[in-house]
């Protein structure tokens, strides 16, 4: 390995590093693609759209944006959706994933003025690792201002979407044992749904939300109940304290006849043993080996901000990589020309996509695009899905593979 390439390579990553501290929004592109020149590499950033149906270039003040490149059939999609850098066809250059931590953002592409560096497989995994640290900039640039938030975007969105924006986590969390990853539609106009998590320890505790209504009211409940779950859980309470602060939450803020149905989930790590409580929610699919094997029928209760006696929680016994599969009402009761979506297809579907062995951000975003292509037209209600996958191997298909 030639340490004199190397050290060039480790001084332009340094030199992105310390540049990002003051950047702007608008700056990290024209300023990562300067550093990267003096490489010979010239660099395009593409962030994913919020219905992730498009890669979108980042605009370089002075130079003609590229054309947006469609997530499905392109090489940049390709390097998107399975999170693997894909080369180009026609000149020397690779399109390469561009994750934060394990959240898709999009992907950049590498042009090389020397072919040579194109085939060379050091190259192409230095480009991975400088990739990911533009991920990670990315993350914490964006807040600073509109700019970056305005290239994901194909129209503006709702004060309820925008408000649902700040209070969720990133849609993917992959940890070397757990692999969570969701997604939610409409993604402009999402009003009172929502989903949580947190992996600690040897837990993994994650859930669902589906407020009463639409709009900012409902985003407003919807939030007040995952702030109430938040401090609950990381105060150290169990399932049914959650919840009972989650009616303590609707009850004691809102004076109308609110309520939130939600899933709230505990797994353990180490043994596999999953508890729950469905707060008047649809029920979970369990998928062991690529077949939906039961929907999770127990802890029931009523939704949150309607007092209830809760007697237990539900329980249930995981085998490596099995996959738990939650949603909204508005993924089965979705209407098409066939009537409503429903629960036998979404099973039918998740089992075939899944199984696969895809990324399970992909998977969940296939099934996401199979509930919108049925239903032909805007939806009536938000429609959010969340996948969990107790697996190393599902965590290790949410990264870029190492050489």
């Amino acid at each position: 390995m030639d340490r004199t390439v190397e050290r060039q390579w480790l001084d332009a990553l340094s030199d992105v590093l310390t540049r990002s501290h003051l950047f702007q929004p608008d700056e990290l592109a024209p300023e990562f693609d300067e550093v990267m020149a003096q490489l010979g590499v010239h660099t395009t950033i593409y962030l994913v759209d919020e219905e992730q149906e498009t890669l979108r270039p980042v605009p370089h003040p002075g130079r003609a944006d590229p054309e947006p490149q469609p997530v499905e059939g392109s090489l940049a999609g390709r390097a998107f959706t399975m999170v693997e850098s894909t080369p180009a066809l026609s000149e020397p250059a690779w399109w390469i994933p561009m994750i934060d931590g394990t959240d898709r953002l999009g992907v950049i592409e590498f042009a090389f003025d020397d072919p040579d560096d194109a085939a060379d497989p050091h190259t192409r995994r230095r480009c991975e690792t400088i990739a990911g640290l533009i991920g990670h900039l990315i993350t914490v640039t964006a807040p600073k201002g509109d700019h970056l938030l305005r290239v994901g975007r194909s129209r503006a969105a709702t004060a309820a979407a925008e408000l649902m924006a700040q209070v969720l986590p990133p849609l993917t969390a992959a940890t070397r044992r757990i692999t969570i990853s969701a997604v939610l539609e409409p993604s402009y106009d999402i009003g009172g749904d929502g989903f949580d998590y947190a992996i600690d320890g040897n837990h993994a505790q994650l859930a669902i939300f589906d407020a009463v209504g639409h709009s900012m009211k409902a985003g407003l409940t919807c939030s007040a109940v995952i702030a109430a779950i938040r401090s609950a859980r990381r105060a150290g309470a169990d399932l049914i304290a959650q919840g009972e602060a989650a009616d303590a939450a609707v009850l004691d803020q809102f004076n109308d006849a609110r309520f939130v149905t939600a899933v709230l989930v505990d797994i353990d790590l180490d043994t596999g043993l999953l508890r729950y409580v469905n707060a008047g929610h649809p029920r979970p699919m369990l998928l062991r080996g690529g077949k939906m094997i039961r929907e999770l029928p127990d802890g029931r209760r009523l939704p949150f901000g309607i007092r209830s006696v809760v007697r237990g929680v539900g329980e249930e016994h995981l085998e490596p990589g099995d996959q738990l599969l939650m949603f909204t009402d508005g993924v089965v009761e979705a209407r098409g020309d066939g009537g409503e979506f429903g629960q036998l297809r979404l099973a039918d579907l998740a089992e075939r996509q899944t199984g696969t062995g895809l990324p399970a951000p992909e998977a969940v975003r296939r099934l996401a695009r199979a509930v919108a292509a049925f239903r032909g037209g805007p939806p009536s209600d938000d429609a959010t899905l969340l996948l969990a996958e107790w697996s190393p191997a599902a965590a290790e298909r949410t990264v870029i593979t190492p050489l």
